[in-house]
């Protein structure tokens, strides 16, 4: 009898920890009111006496219910001892924590590439199956996740509601201006054991280390030209297959990516938004090229060393420069 009622309730519970799956995975893709009370009510007859008072949202468990209202108050009581950044759970701030020891425990098993979340390695995936689910309404282009598409849409609707309080530039996304707004903090938490380069996110300083192995593992399969990276060998294909390309509409020259046309961009305006801090002189991009290299002139750093003569230099196109000298030689 034990083992006929164990079976009754798990076949009750099991479509609605299905149901719960496919929501946290495309909660902004279901629009079936009824499935989304079905996940917050997972048996019938189950209370959710824990509601909120800012939006009505209702929970099985007080815990649940502090934890939710958290994203009202604005409290994030879990910070990381390496740069600071805040959390709303613990579990938040023991995945953002892989950022900083390098871990990444989830990995790809068709290219290698490894992620510090398992949903991203999911979404990863969808790169090698070619699955792009959804499409733009506008322009026909598809995207991996809904919320990639909603950020593209952003375009055509030239909204960019998330601006920087320090320079007025705009973003489509929060986490863009996040990223932003470390240019003006200046802090740079992630440091390259190698050459003692620091970067203001862990997944530059991960690009980064490429560049010290040496390998060079994705290729394009039309020129045979070699990549570090699998993005970056995606964009390269966009020359050859003229797909995605962005042009500007001022001299029609083309670029791969919409980042590199913004920064096209500014060579056609008089708008230098960026500032050395030390001497006040503006630069039209926060390249690493201009502003970087124009922020050793006021230090005594010099991060790069020819490994051939030990000379070290700020900057390393002459570093470069000096090697193929040396070579010649």
């Amino acid at each position: 009898c034990r083992t006929n009622v164990d079976r009754e309730v798990s076949a009750l519970r099991r479509p609605t920890i299905l149901l719960k799956k496919e929501v946290e995975e495309k909660n902004t893709t279901v629009t079936n009111r009824s499935a989304v009370e079905t996940v917050e009510s997972p048996l019938p007859g189950l209370e959710t006496p824990f509601s909120c008072g800012d939006c009505g949202k209702s929970f099985t468990r007080s815990g649940s219910l502090k934890k939710h209202q958290l994203i009202h108050t604005g409290e994030r009581p879990f910070s990381c001892n390496e740069c600071g950044k805040s959390f709303t759970t613990s579990g938040n701030l023991k995945t953002h924590q892989l950022n900083h020891t390098g871990e990444r425990p989830f990995s790809c098993g068709d290219c290698g590439k490894s992620f510090i979340r398992s949903g991203h390695l999911k979404r990863h995936q969808l790169i090698h199956t070619g699955e792009r689910p959804f499409s733009c309404g506008d322009c026909g282009k598809s995207f991996t996740t809904s919320g990639s598409l909603k950020t593209h849409q952003l375009i055509h609707t030239g909204e960019r509601p998330f601006s920087c309080d320090e320079c007025g530039k705009s973003f489509t996304t929060s986490g863009n201006l996040k990223k932003h707004q470390l240019i003006h903090s200046g802090v740079k938490a992630y440091t390259c054991d190698q050459c003692g380069r620091a970067f203001t996110q862990g997944n530059n300083l991960q690009s980064h280390l490429v560049t010290h192995s040496g390998i060079k593992a994705y290729s394009c399969d039309i020129c045979g030209k070699t990549f570090s990276r699998i993005d970056s060998r995606n964009i390269h294909l966009r020359i050859h297959t003229r797909h995605d390309v962005y042009s500007c509409d001022q001299c029609g020259k083309q670029f791969t990516t919409n980042t590199e046309l913004r920064r096209h961009m500014f060579t056609h305006t008089e708008e230098r938004p960026y500032k050395c801090d030390l001497c006040e002189k503006t630069f039209k991009s926060p390249h690493y090229l201009k502003l970087r290299r124009h922020m050793f002139t006021h230090t005594e750093e010099r991060p790069y060393k020819c490994d051939l003569c030990e000379k070290t230099f700020k900057s390393p196109p002459r570093l470069f420069e000096t090697t193929l000298l040396i070579k010649v030689c």
